[in-house]
């Protein structure tokens, strides 16, 4: 771990002694003000060079603070409801799990644009906006992100200006939460911001707690007038109970539906069901610029993750003898991660003639060593990892113990990656992008289970690959942009954890995605704007988990998701202001026993809607709506969630310039719904009708 601190901040003074004899940044030149429509260098970035969305070609969304705050929204299910495209699924009650255009991930998650990878739950309350790039995007990504990816933009110090923010929040299960943003001044060549977050946890389930807090101090600081220095950390601390939800029940000639009638029923055991994490994440970033027309940037950030998660949770239900019989089965895992990334970029803007560029070349480096050990439970009535019993509310669970080793892994991957990209004016209406990145890509596996005397435990494999990606936007004026655009990105054999590596799939080539897209984009005005997709993306083999045996791992061919997306963000009126998203994805799995099935966890229709309107200066009232259509579980389609429509509603009143307080209600007609699964045999309960009163002050 030293060591890896030790690079970091070698490679962070050695930028800035080098740039260090720079004046202030002039913010009026590089600063481009975000007002939901534009991207830019200075402020996050996710495509690296100071684009406006309508000339990014792929389809993406950015959810603002304001759209957090004035949804409620206080996980990334929240925000996936109403994002087109993307659905959310369970994470087995430990960890973010997102599916975008047909495909899964835990690992597709990225902070300021560095990769932030581990499995665990990722909190708001430091956000400037969250940002979804739909689309295969190794380029600006490196491996992953088949499906798209999502990257959080955090609050960074506003330079010359001193504010503080408090809020407090509690809802009807009696869950809480108390923020603070504090922004101080300490002159015109520096800034620091401090954002804080204490939550009490709760729902509808019973046993279901935990806690969790954070802190987030940032520092900005002017090397010069063509140069600054941002210092970020951040402590995030976990606690919380690990709930599955419920089991499924067989149908005759049918796929099989979740349990109904037990959705405050938990299938496990209440005092040993418990998830934590403790993670520290250190970032530096300078950014430099040299002349007008060239700037850059490098970035260095390192991370520790410290993460364990035990549980007794439902692996089948039969209803089909008196009294019912439930299966449990267990397991407790730990993972302990450091990443250490280093991300540099240089964008240029020259002219050829008559044709103008925007030249980004960029690359990046990074070491990521994981920790990985999982002991089965061990039930002393029957002797096993697994035991049926009479199913009863609340579940009796029998004595165990986690007790039986099954894996325990280390893993050290090194990934150098190289790209560049070229964005051609060739007229004022006709543009082309091309781009391509190299990615090294090395990971080696120590599986100590497998250790004897003619096998030393060891595994691995080098992967090189190149990802091009390609876009042509024709813009018949400026507030309106047709774009066509190819990518492609890879995940190694490894998996997006790194752990799975073994005799067998060492010898596999990455998994390999291509997207094609073709859209457009519409900025009916200054404060609407409205984006459509058609898209066909193309997935390599990859493997599953065969539902009647989770410990064998199936091989499947490939699949394919073909749809459309279309939004509408913005102001229809003066005072009325509305999010509406729809998507239509027809996934299908191609080749081996599951071929013609539908890819797992992709609903075919999904629809948002929020509407807020400004009744006078002090108060406003929101309502809003979200379907999602049925979806099977997984690939062999057994188990089938039925669709559902959820309705939201929000007040808000102004106490004053700066007090508001503000009432979320969610699941307005208190339907019975449910929302996500992990598996044919846990799947999440939706929450009734519920209220979150809470206030926010500023001075």
């Amino acid at each position: 771990m030293f060591s890896k601190v030790s690079l970091l901040l070698t490679t962070v003074l050695t930028v800035s002694l080098g740039a260090g004899h720079a004046g202030a940044q002039d913010e009026d030149m590089d600063v481009i003000e975000i007002q939901g429509r534009y991207l830019s260098l200075d402020q996050l970035n996710s495509v690296k060079t100071p684009t406006p969305i309508i000339d990014v070609p792929q389809s993406l969304s950015i959810i603002t603070d304001v759209q957090i705050t004035e949804q409620g929204f206080v996980n990334f299910g929240d925000i996936l409801r109403y994002t087109p495209g993307l659905s959310i699924s369970q994470g087995e009650g430990h960890r973010d799990a997102i599916n975008i255009r047909g495909n899964q991930s835990t690992a597709d998650f990225f902070l300021n644009g560095i990769r932030d990878d581990v499995q665990y739950y990722r909190p708001l309350y430091n956000l400037e906006q969250v940002e979804i790039l739909r689309g295969s995007n190794a380029l600006l990504f490196g491996r992953g992100g088949g499906g798209g990816v999502v990257n959080r933009v955090t609050k960074a110090p506003v330079v010359g200006e001193a504010f503080h923010g408090f809020g407090a929040a509690i809802d009807t299960f009696g869950a809480g939460q108390l923020t603070a943003d504090i922004n101080l001044d300490t002159g015109n060549q520096s800034g620091i911001r401090l954002n804080g977050f204490i939550e009490t946890m709760a729902n509808h389930r019973d046993a279901f707690d935990g806690t969790r807090y954070g802190i987030n101090p940032t520092a900005s600081i002017a090397l010069g007038n063509e140069t600054t220095l941002t210092a970020y950390y951040e402590y995030l601390d976990d606690d919380r109970v690990v709930d599955r939800g419920v089991p499924s029940i067989a149908v005759a000639g049918a796929p099989g539906r979740p349990l109904e009638g037990y959705d405050n029923t938990f299938f496990g055991s209440p005092d040993r069901n418990r998830t934590t994490l403790q993670a520290h994440t250190f970032r530096v970033r300078v950014d430099h610029e040299y002349t007008d027309q060239l700037r850059g940037n490098i970035t260095a950030q390192y991370a520790d993750y410290d993460k364990a998660y035990q549980n007794i949770y439902a692996a089948g239900f039969d209803a089909t003898v008196i009294p019912n019989r439930v299966t449990l089965d267990g397991y407790r895992d730990t993972t302990a991660r450091t990443n250490l990334i280093v991300q540099g970029n240089l964008v240029g803007e020259f002219r050829t003639g008559s044709i103008e560029h925007t030249l980004l070349v960029g690359g990046e480096f990074g070491d990521q060593d994981t920790t990985n050990a999982r002991v089965d439970n061990l039930f002393a009535a029957s002797n096993d990892d697994q035991i049926s019993i009479d199913f009863s509310d609340p579940l009796v669970i029998p004595d165990f113990a986690f007790a039986t080793p099954v894996r325990d892994r280390s893993s050290s991957v090194q990934f150098t990656s190289l790209y560049i990209q070229d964005q051609i004016d060739l007229t004022s209406a006709l543009k082309v992008m091309i781009g391509a990145r190299f990615d090294r890509f090395d990971v080696s596996v120590l599986d100590r289970q497998a250790v004897s005397a003619t096998d030393n435990g060891r595994r691995g494999r080098v992967d090189e690959e190149i990802s091009p990606r390609f876009g042509l936007i024709y813009k018949p004026a400026d507030n309106i942009s047709f774009y066509a655009s190819y990518s492609e990105t890879f995940l190694p054999s490894a998996g997006d954890q790194f752990l799975t590596l073994s005799t067998t799939s060492e010898d596999i080539q990455p998994q390999t995605f291509e997207n094609r897209e073709i859209g457009a984009k519409w900025d009916i005005h200054a404060n609407l704007s409205f984006t459509a997709a058609i898209f066909r993306l193309e997935r390599g083999q990859f493997t599953t988990i065969d539902p009647d045996d989770p410990s064998i791992v199936t091989t499947v061919a490939g699949s394919t998701t073909e749809g459309f997306e279309l939004q509408l963000v913005g102001e229809l009126t003066d005072g009325w202001t509305v999010n509406a998203g729809y998507s239509y994805l027809d996934g299908v799995v191609e080749g081996g026993g599951f071929d013609g099935n539908a890819t797992r966890q992709t609903p075919e229709h999904m629809v948002s809607l929020w509407n807020r309107y400004q009744i006078n200066g002090e108060l406003a009232v929101a309502v809003g709506a979200t379907y999602q259509d049925a979806y099977f579980v997984r690939e062999d389609n057994g188990v089938e969630l039925p669709g559902y429509t959820r309705v939201d509603a929000a007040v808000f009143y102004d106490l004053s310039r700066e007090t508001r307080i503000q009432l979320n209600v969610e699941n307005l007609f208190d339907t019975d719904y449910f929302p996500d699964a992990h598996s044919n045999s846990n799947i999440s309960t939706g929450e009734p009708l519920n209220a979150r009163l809470s206030i926010s002050h500023e001075f």
